[in-house]
């Protein structure tokens, strides 16, 4: 597949959810249509190039989830349930048969897809779909440190509470890292996470809500593509051979040299050749 990203046409497009929460999307690309949806702290501008490259062989319709970019707020009765009929606002508005989610998208899509038979295949990049107990010791030292002001103290308690950290970023102490990070960590991307704080606390509180659930997703009917990283935890990897088996229709494939955040930056075309490969299988 060819490398070149260069953003296609985009159309701006808003609907609107069963609460009245605007949900906004981008419309790129020819072909079959395509629903992509994002993980926590990001916003759809993290995944141009991926449906740049996807906008090849799709129209591909990617979202910002509500709580980000032109869409409305996550709302004080937020709940998983609350995506799912964004994306059925979604789909409706766009009539899309193929979805493609990272992270907390990938959990989003598949609830959706339990009780929906809206989607022929979807593609699932690390779905935040529990198999194992979930960290949650961070979450209320995370809280306290954005009522404070403090969104850097925030973000290490969830860098080396969630699970996700490299070991050596969990052993140094929180003052070092967080010192770090305000040195280091003040481009374009802190930029676009930083006002998600508050809606990643929220999401990860439904992803522990889900610790448990991992049979009803055996009423999954579409045909499911699995993509994971070879650099990402292997206790992570484990969990996701774990949904494979739960899954009726689904396959895992191992991406060497990626990590959690394959779908984004300069690893988005490797994730967009495979899911592409499947989607038009």
């Amino acid at each position: 597949m060819s490398r070149n990203t260069q953003t296609p046409p985009v159309h701006q497009r808003t609907v609107f959810s069963a609460d009245g929460t605007a949900i906004s999307y981008q419309t790129m690309g020819t072909g079959p249509g395509l629903i992509v949806l994002g993980g926590n702290l990001r916003t759809s501008e993290d995944y141009l190039p991926l449906a740049s490259e996807l906008a090849r062989s799709f129209t591909v319709h990617l979202v910002d989830r509500r709580g980000r970019g032109a869409s409305g707020p996550q709302g004080p009765e937020y709940t998983l349930a609350k995506e799912v009929e964004d994306l059925l606002a979604v789909q409706e508005g766009t009539g899309a048969r193929l979805a493609f989610g990272h992270s907390y998208g990938g959990l989003v899509i598949l609830e959706t897809a339990r009780s929906f038979q809206l989607f022929n295949r979807i593609t699932v990049y690390e779905p935040g779909v529990p198999a194992a107990p979930v960290p949650t010791d961070w979450m209320a030292p995370y809280r306290e440190r954005l009522a404070a002001g403090d969104p850097y103290g925030a973000f290490v308690h969830f860098i080396q509470g969630s699970g996700g950290a490299p070991a050596f970023m969990t052993k140094m102490p929180h003052w070092y890292l967080r010192m770090v990070m305000r040195v280091g960590f003040r481009g374009p991307s802190w930029q676009r996470m930083r006002p998600l704080l508050e809606a990643n606390l929220a999401e990860h509180e439904q992803i522990a809500a889900q610790q448990g659930r991992l049979p009803e997703f055996a009423s999954v009917t579409a045909t499911v593509l699995l993509l994971c990283g070879s650099r990402s935890p292997r206790a992570h990897r484990e969990e996701f051979a774990m949904l494979r088996d739960t899954l009726p229709n689904a396959t895992l494939q191992t991406l060497d040299g990626l990590n959690h955040f394959g779908p984004e930056g300069k690893t988005a075309p490797v994730v967009a050749e495979r899911a592409q490969a499947f989607f038009l299988w």
